[in-house]
């Protein structure tokens, strides 16, 4: 029986994504899901939910010991000024967890701007995000030293729009631009049992996207009415 993928930030946006891909094609998906999130359509697909919180070593280590995975992926994200970060403490705890459950295939979407991409993103973007992408940079590099087989995915802007199938992952780290939440989603799925991905970090974009986020364009973020 093949083993399942566990997955980290499922309930929505590209984790959730990933889930349907996943159920879609009969694969076991297992998701931690925090005590006071929705698992309804998760529940729906099929996945097996895990309670708990990704900032708690022990939900963590719960969740891997909860089945067999051969992979697990992480796309945990966290919101401006948050602390702890997710993306930080989670992803810290995912890393070790899976160092200490045998699990060593990781994916996690980390952002265009960080690790040697900065100049990738315009200066109102550093301006604005800059902490973020730092603690984004924090997060790819204690995976990159952690002796797993990784892969990092690193959008840019993202869209809640359906599926193009026009995205594509690249290694030229100096490429911005924008995909659908749906196509990063994509992009993960195919690279969890190829290889050729492991300890690779990717720019993921859709070159039939040309509009730019208003950071990038140098705007600032629109004002909330």
């Amino acid at each position: 029986m093949t083993k399942g993928i566990l997955i980290f930030g499922g309930t929505r946006g590209t984790g959730l994504e990933v889930a349907r891909l996943l159920r879609a094609r009969d694969d076991a998906v297992t998701v931690l899901v925090r005590d006071e999130s929705d698992a309804a359509e998760l529940e729906t697909l099929g996945a097996t939910i895990v309670r708990g919180n990704a900032l708690d070593p022990v939900a963590v280590d719960a969740a891997f010991a909860s089945g067999d995975f051969r992979a697990a992926v992480n796309t945990l994200g966290g919101k401006r000024g948050e602390r702890p970060r997710p993306d930080i403490e989670g992803t810290r705890h995912i890393t070790e967890a899976a160092a200490r459950a045998g699990v060593r295939r990781i994916l996690m979407v980390s952002a265009i701007g960080a690790g040697n991409s900065r100049t990738a993103v315009a200066p109102k973007v550093l301006e604005v995000l800059g902490e973020v992408l730092e603690m984004k940079t924090q997060a790819e590099n204690g995976l990159l030293n952690s002796g797993l087989d990784y892969t990092i995915l690193r959008p840019g802007g993202m869209t809640n729009d359906p599926a193009s199938g026009t995205a594509i992952k690249i290694e030229d780290h100096n490429r911005m631009g924008v995909i659908n939440r749906a196509d990063l989603a994509a992009l993960l799925v195919e690279c969890i049992d190829d290889d050729a991905t492991i300890g690779k970090i990717y720019h993921a974009v859709d070159p039939g996207i040309t509009w730019e986020a208003p950071l990038q364009r140098g705007e600032n973020f629109p004002e909330r009415k």
